[in-house]
């Protein structure tokens, strides 16, 4: 399962074995079932999760009860309440296991430690937050240039696997329109 992980890092920063063992010393294995979540509103945001297997999505609620679905993390990818783990503060979203999956979990204090020892990760996560900060700046884009029904081609080809792996209602929430509106889009 680490190897994953390894996979992940070497893209960006290569590590000897030795270093590698250093940084995963410092995650901690968790697995959880389809509908669980990782933390809720109002929950300590304790780790930044690997995600090893399954999808998540990461939910906010209005105080009207709307659900805008921020963002889905797969396999390979981080995910996290950024604002509330790297504050140490409580959530102000929720993230939840759409499939069961399987998480490698990374405290703030280890991220911290990873860090300040290894230039290498300093720099994979600074290249992380790179482009995670490039792919939000886009997402506000498109939201604020393109109708609806581009929007919803823009996301089917970006994330060509949520289609197999998400019901519409959900692409819809993630969009910002009703199931309904979208339904009106499909021939």
């Amino acid at each position: 399962m680490s190897k994953n992980l390894k996979s992940h890092i070497d893209q960006i920063s290569q590590l000897t074995d030795e270093e590698f063992d250093f940084v995963l010393s410092h995650f901690v294995y968790k697995s959880f079932k389809r509908r669980e979540y990782l933390f809720k509103v109002g929950d300590p945001v304790k780790y930044h999760y690997f995600i090893l297997s399954g999808l998540l999505k990461l939910v906010y609620n209005t105080q009207e009860g709307k659900q805008h679905i921020i963002s889905f993390a797969m396999e390979n990818w981080w995910e996290s309440d950024f604002n509330a783990y790297c504050s140490a503060t409580n959530a102000t979203m929720s993230l939840e296991c759409l499939e069961d999956t399987e998480v490698l979990c990374l405290p703030l204090a280890g991220y911290q430690t990873i860090c300040s020892s290894l230039q290498k990760m300093e720099h994979y996560f600074l290249q992380l937050a790179n482009l995670n900060f490039i792919s939000a700046q886009r997402r506000v884009i498109s939201g604020m240039t393109l109708n609806v029904k581009e929007q919803f081609e823009h996301v089917q080809s970006q994330y060509p696997f949520l289609k197999q792996r998400v019901p519409k209602t959900l692409i819809a929430a993630y969009i910002g329109v009703s199931r309904e509106t979208l339904s009106r889009l499909e021939p």
